[in-house]
């Protein structure tokens, strides 16, 4: 009787732990679909919409083709190399996870703390941004009162499933995409007069120095615009540990990003530039409603389609959301991650029934109000607040040329074999390489005028690089408390992770 009572207390024993283990990991409920337009979506939004025109007139056409070209070509780099080590192990902590197993503990601890504060300041961001688009039609009403109803919708679309995110994104994304190709359309069209009534051509290309203005410097400052506006398309990286078949799902949504870099950016800054003179000061958005002289908002205009100020608005809307919806996403599961890899409170990677990380979730969606408030109560703190993310996700991306360098290093110091890899990024080591050196490049570019005046400008050199010693300070924080060093390549860990 005794034996059996003790076999059964074992067997409630287990019963318990395997709970407990369960509601520690997250679902693979994000489908082929989803996966797919969350890397699309990831690089399309506001800098698209808006910052295009800005590009066109500081660098020329053929300046702003040359600058996103280059850095979509190392985006696609970053992606594949992203890609490989997603499909080899799939977990939500991405390139922090990666980082810490491939590189240094200590480098993945800040990388990941980085990752997510740069979610959360920029989910507070999306939420200041959503109240001034709604200005444009309800001019009168608090913003405030659509501030708290957005963060409240992006809650409670993180809150119920990973499913319903993944849903959300996909719609989102989906809105987007359309207004881009019903734009290439319409702008071709426009440029061989079938619409518009008149013959465009070429002609806007050829005058000044319309293919690049203002040289080489130009070309680099658009750089920076380039880099902030393809930020998001590492997300497929952190989805990739709720995909269900990661192997076949990350390798299909990465294939994607050259080409709907070409598609999306390419293409359309040269039907802008083939439209609109280089020259108009209704680029800049200057003197009246941005949204209405977004780049895409004058060409609708010029062929006579109403309402095309309030069209873009509502798109440019979706766009927000959905930065702020992924932004919330992609914070939560790295602070996740790294409460299961002990790098955060203990208490964050709790899971509930569904899959998701409440508390997680809540603390992220908290510090995100709470940087939305500062926006209300005090613009200093706000702005220090932004300066110190801007700089963050160029070292997210610098952090993963890194650690697939070590990751394929490691890979074959250790005897594997790389025709058993489900994905394989082309061109190593040439891809992370170049990758890295760019990143360098356009962090340190960030205001290169205060290096180049007469006297350097130390305020906007402390506004512009205050997230770097942010950074160092918590890798070499992390490095003094826990005594880690860099991992030699037999160290490196492959062993399988799964997130169930």
């Amino acid at each position: 009787m005794e034996a059996i009572n003790k076999d059964a207390n074992n067997e409630n024993s287990q019963i318990v732990q395997n709970l407990n283990d369960e509601r520690k990991h997250i679902k693979r409920n994000l489908k082929a679909r989803h996966m797919t337009m969350i890397a699309i979506g990831g690089s399309i939004g506001t800098g698209l919409f808006l910052a295009t025109g800005a590009s066109i007139q500081t660098a020329g056409p053929g300046g702003a083709i040359i600058a996103y070209g280059a850095i979509g070509i190392m985006v696609y780099f970053l992606m594949t190399s992203l890609g490989e080590m997603a499909t080899f192990m799939p977990v939500s902590g991405s390139f922090s996870t990666y980082a810490s197993r491939f590189v240094d503990p200590a480098f993945g601890f800040a990388l990941g703390w980085n990752y997510w504060f740069n979610w959360a300041i920029t989910l507070a961001v999306e939420i200041v941004a959503s109240a001034i688009i709604m200005k444009f039609w309800f001019p009168s009403v608090p913003s405030i009162v659509w501030s708290g109803l957005f963060l409240g919708l992006i809650f409670l679309l993180n809150a119920l499933s990973v499913k319903s995110y993944g849903e959300s994104e996909y719609w989102f994304s989906l809105i987007k995409v359309a207004t881009i190709i019903v734009f290439i359309g319409v702008g071709l069209l426009t440029i061989f007069g079938i619409l518009g009534g008149q013959f465009i051509g070429f002609k806007n290309f050829t005058i000044g120095d319309a293919p690049i203005h203002g040289g080489l410097l130009s070309i680099l400052s658009i750089f920076l615009i380039a880099g902030f506006s393809f930020q998001g398309t590492e997300l497929v990286g952190i989805a990739a540990g709720e995909s269900e078949e990661p192997e076949k799902n990350v390798p299909k949504a990465i294939r994607q990003v050259f080409w709907r870099i070409l598609l999306f950016y390419i293409v359309a800054i040269a039907v802008i530039g083939l439209i609109i003179p280089y020259t108009s000061p209704n680029l800049l958005g200057r003197d009246v409603d941005g949204i209405a002289v977004s780049p895409f908002t004058l060409v609708f205009k010029k062929v006579g389609i109403a309402f095309a100020a309030s069209v873009m608005n509502a798109v440019i809307l979706t766009s927000v959301l959905s930065a702020g919806n992924s932004g919330l996403y992609a914070s939560t599961r790295m602070l996740w991650s790294m409460a299961k890899d002990g790098q955060a409170p203990k208490f964050l990677q709790n899971v509930n029934d569904r899959g998701i990380p409440m508390n997680a979730l809540v603390i992220t969606t908290l510090v995100g109000g709470l940087g939305f408030l500062t926006s209300i109560f005090g613009d200093q703190v706000y702005t220090w607040l932004l300066n110190a993310s801007g700089l963050t996700g160029f070292i997210a991306w610098l952090g993963i040329a890194v650690s697939h360098y070590r990751f394929r290093k490691a890979y074959i110091a250790q005897g594997r074999n790389i025709d058993d890899l489900k994905f394989k990024a082309k061109w190593f080591p040439f891809g992370p390489i170049l990758a890295f050196l760019m990143c360098v490049i356009v962090m340190f570019g960030q205001n290169y005028q205060a290096f180049i005046s007469n006297k350097i400008d130390w305020y906007g050199v402390a506004v512009t690089y205050i997230g770097l010693p942010i950074f160092l300070v918590l890798w070499l924080g992390y490095k003094l408390v826990h005594k880690t060093k860099v991992l030699s390549l037999k160290e490196c860990s492959f062993e399988e992770m799964s997130s169930k």
